[in-house]
């Protein structure tokens, strides 16, 4: 209350009309640019979470997208490899086809050396036979006829033929 005392009336007076001129004063000039400016930081703060938005929906397309062009890739990828893998099985295939009849072509050509070197084995057996027939002839007919010759011929013979096996 001292306070009040020490200023007079006339005092405070002025200092309301002053207050209330230089509120005047501020509402007349300066409150409309600061309210302007509000509004046009307000309206440039919403324009920009307008473009923050737009931003995110074109970054959630964009993602979207992406992930299309990704199990597209993926589809591809599998595609490619079901597609090798199937080729390789035919080339297995082919290969294995190739190689039976390579392995049959191989064994044929075995049985036909196979019988070659018997029917010539035969052919020399025969010779050796008819060698050995015609030695044992020339022995019989060389030597005198009786039981006892005639054994030992045949032994003899026998003998060769077993030496030959």
């Amino acid at each position: 209350m001292e306070f009040l005392k020490i200023l007079s009336a006339s005092e405070i007076f002025a200092q309301i009309l002053s207050f209330f001129l230089l509120l005047f004063l501020l509402k007349h000039f300066t409150w409309k640019k600061i309210l302007n400016l509000l509004d046009e930081r307000k309206e440039k703060i919403r324009s920009q979470l307008g473009e923050i938005e737009a931003t995110k929906l074109e970054i959630a397309k964009l993602k979207n997208e992406h992930e299309f062009q990704l199990v597209a890739i993926a589809d591809q990828a599998q595609g490619k490899i079901d597609q090798a893998i199937a080729e390789a099985k035919i080339i297995n295939t082919q290969m294995r086809k190739e190689a039976y009849a390579q392995a049959q072509d191989i064994i044929t050509d075995a049985r036909n050396q196979v019988k070659y070197e018997v029917s010539k084995v035969r052919e020399q057996l025969k010779d050796k036979i008819v060698d050995i027939a015609l030695g044992a002839a020339r022995n019989v007919i060389q030597e005198k006829l009786d039981e006892n010759s005639d054994r030992k011929i045949v032994e003899k013979f026998i003998q060769e033929l077993e030496e030959i096996e």
